[in-house]
């Protein structure tokens, strides 16, 4: 009764297994990815600080500053 109450019931199907295996697969392509992207952030966040500047000033975009609005 245990058996069937967590859904084994007649064993396991081979497209589920099959399925679960492909998602954790996907999910360690994923986790390998973030890292890189980590460490690839980390480095251009410290070649940054070493240009004395941050990473959003080496940008040159033409941003209007602000301007109070009129009451």
């Amino acid at each position: 009764m245990a058996k069937a109450l967590l859904g084994y019931v007649g064993g396991s199907d081979p497209r589920l297994l099959a399925e679960m295996r492909r998602l954790q697969q996907r999910v360690q392509d994923l986790e390998s990815e973030l890292v890189r992207i980590q460490s690839e952030n980390d480095a251009l966040t410290a070649a940054a600080a070493q240009h004395g500047e941050s990473l959003l000033e080496s940008i040159d975009i033409d941003v209007p500053k602000a301007e109070p609005a009129l009451t």
